[in-house]
């Protein structure tokens, strides 16, 4: 019988377990993917002593322990020790066919976690209370609550990856952002019909901003998105048929200047009746632009809405514009336009009046491009005490 092998104390190593010449054990076993691998450790048993000058950890036998739980759970010992960084990162590679923007986010948000403390912690060594600190700690930077909420929602995701691939057993970012941090988000308000007539009124008076006039009334009147509106062409207008045909968005980034995409999904893809105001919007909006320098974009060409300086106007010129129009407007009018006034704002007051209107939930959520029937119902919230009479006076009646 062959002599059982022992440490430097004459204590009986087991199965795997072996001492180096420093003093320092190791365990050799096999991971699940049939691959050999070794952890170390200065204390064979938690009782022991770390030596001076070494780093304290946990002892081997812990260590084994904690192995063969992961092994027995199918867990994977190597890639469980991955950072929070290189996990997202991974997350990324897989899903590489993404929009500009998508691509910038990311970048963002690798610069935070490679800037914060949970970047370089093994990802099974995050637990919910670190994930919720970590909230904190961007709110103290000065992050939006929404923006939080996008980074929570991608970490989260990469999390699940995790567990799936057999990496992690719990997702340490599921749980509600708004227990930790305030919710301090401006609602979305649309215009009451008042403040329509009223913002319309004083349009079509000044001087400054009567010329935006009519990109307001087909917003108003379409619910475009604001780079919808942008990318609009002559070509995109059928007046026969009285219908914008919407494929495709413009857009503008510092590092690659304008650039064309088609809409995140297809239920993007759509065709917008006019009604007569818009009609005669577009009809002056062509007239207006005669003689404009022919400037070709992914190609496409024509373009309606254009800047001082002939270049297409994108969501960077209108973000500024209704800045300066509501600010304006509020100065001489009792009744302040919403809080948060941006383009945004005419298409969601589109929605919300065909929604009080009474307009079928599906075709509502075709003509605004909505892939997910959850983000048109949205907007019967803002359903009022009349439309809400009005439509139980219609159901009963019938």
């Amino acid at each position: 019988m062959s002599e059982k092998r022992r440490d430097n104390r004459n204590r009986i190593l087991r199965s795997g377990e072996s001492q180096r010449k420093d003093g320092r054990y190791a365990y050799k076993y096999t991971d699940t993917f049939g691959k050999v691998q070794f952890v170390y450790a200065w204390k064979l048993v938690p009782t022991d002593k770390t030596p001076a000058g070494k780093r304290d950890d946990i002892s081997l036998r812990e260590k084994e322990k904690e192995i063969q739980k992961d092994l027995d759970d199918g867990i994977d010992t190597i890639g469980k020790k991955m950072t929070v960084c290189e996990l997202y990162a991974k997350q990324n590679r897989h899903r590489g066919n993404v929009r500009h923007n998508t691509t910038k986010g990311r970048e963002r948000l690798m610069k935070l976690l490679e800037a914060d403390k949970l970047g370089s912690y093994p990802i099974d060594s995050v637990k919910l209370s670190d994930a919720k600190e970590w909230a904190l700690r961007m709110k103290e930077k000065g992050l939006s609550y929404k923006t939080i909420s996008n980074d929570k929602r991608s970490l989260k995701a990469a999390f699940y990856t995790a567990i799936q691939d057999d990496c992690i057993r719990k997702n340490p970012f599921d749980f509600q952002l708004n227990t930790v941090i305030e919710d301090d988000t401006e609602p979305k308000v649309p215009l009451t019909g008042e403040q329509e007539e009223s913002l319309l009124s004083f349009m079509q008076s000044d001087s400054v901003y009567q010329k935006y006039r009519d990109e307001v009334i087909i917003l108003l009147g379409t619910g475009l998105r604001i780079s919808e509106l942008c990318g609009l062409t002559e070509t995109d207008l059928d007046f026969e048929n009285r219908v914008i045909n919407v494929d495709h968005q413009l857009l503008r980034s510092a590092e690659t200047g304008y650039y064309i995409e088609k809409p995140k999904t297809q239920s993007g893809i759509r065709q917008i009746p006019m009604s007569e105001k818009v009609y005669e919007a577009l009809g002056r909006v062509l007239e207006n632009r005669k003689g404009a320098k022919k400037i070709t974009i992914d190609g496409y060409s024509n373009f309606l809405f254009l800047n001082r300086d002939g270049c297409p106007k994108t969501n960077v010129n209108y973000a500024t514009m209704f800045r300066g129009l509501a600010k304006k407007y509020n100065k001489c009018h009792e009744e302040a336009l919403p809080k948060v006034m941006t383009p945004h704002t005419l298409r969601h007051t589109f929605c919300t009046n065909l929604a009080n209107a009474g307009m079928n939930p599906k075709a509502l959520q075709y003509i605004m491009g909505h892939s997910n029937i959850t983000m048109t119902l949205n907007y019967y919230a803002h359903a009022t005490f009349a439309s809400a009479r009005a439509e139980m006076e219609r159901l009963i009646a019938a």
